[in-house]
């Protein structure tokens, strides 16, 4: 086999692999899923928390804690997290929703 008709193969054996993969496809939704990411922790940590920070002793939800004994337990960024995956959870939900075209989206 001639060093042409190897590269040939190679190439082809690859373009194979991205189609059957769907590797492209996958690169973008991890790139959407980044930047849904981000984006929903710019409007938790923005938007949604300062308005929920006056109900929160001393205001600064980031640093909020609360201690038994000398165990101290920083809740205020575990809430703000909390409402990330809820936001990114509720919205992968829609998405497949859309997507799926299904009254109810369940498990194939």
């Amino acid at each position: 086999m001639a060093k042409s008709e190897k590269r040939k193969g190679i190439i082809a054996e690859f373009k194979e692999f991205l189609a059957e993969y769907k590797v492209v496809g996958l690169a973008v939704a991890f790139i959407m899923g980044v930047a849904i990411t981000a984006l929903t922790k710019s409007l938790v940590d923005n938007i949604v928390m300062p308005l929920i920070t006056p109900f929160i002793p001393n205001g600064a939800w980031e640093t909020a804690t609360f201690s038994i004994g000398k165990i101290v337990i920083g809740w205020g960024a575990f809430v703000g997290e909390l409402l990330n995956f809820i936001i990114i959870a509720f919205v992968v939900f829609a998405i497949a929703k859309y997507v799926l075209k299904e009254e109810k989206v369940s498990k194939k």
